[in-house]
């Protein structure tokens, strides 16, 4: 239920109620260098969880994996629910592949269809 925050804000007065404040956005502190190219194959990978909706509102989720230096896609893991344990085993397969990696790359942020919903694969 949505409603107008000037009306809500009225009758919270009118009530004698404390008014929650909203919390302004947090800002990094320090300053952050910026992470060196990848120059090599295999130097350094990227994670990416992406989510999206069949028709019927039924969410499915996918793992990419990529290599930063050539951009060449890894694996692309599909699934309606990917588990944490899931994950390392798709990560240990792709060592066994291509090869252990110096790092990977993750974001932690939500997704861009759904950004309260931040990594539910890892049962946060």
């Amino acid at each position: 239920m949505l409603m107008n925050p000037k009306k809500l804000y009225r009758l919270y007065r009118e009530e004698g109620l404390s008014v929650r404040r909203r919390r302004g956005r947090k800002r990094a502190r320090g300053t952050r260098t910026p992470m060196p190219l990848a120059l090599i194959p295999n130097q350094r990978r990227s994670l990416d969880f992406v989510a999206d909706t069949f028709g019927a509102s039924r969410k499915f989720h996918i793992l990419a994996v990529i290599d930063d230096c050539c951009r060449e896609n890894l694996c692309l893991i599909a699934d309606t629910s990917i588990s944490g344990a899931r994950v390392a085993r798709e990560l240990d397969a792709l060592v066994r592949i291509y090869g252990k990696p110096d790092g990977i790359v993750s974001d932690r942020r939500g997704s861009e269809n759904d950004p309260g919903d931040r990594f539910p694969e890892e049962g946060n």
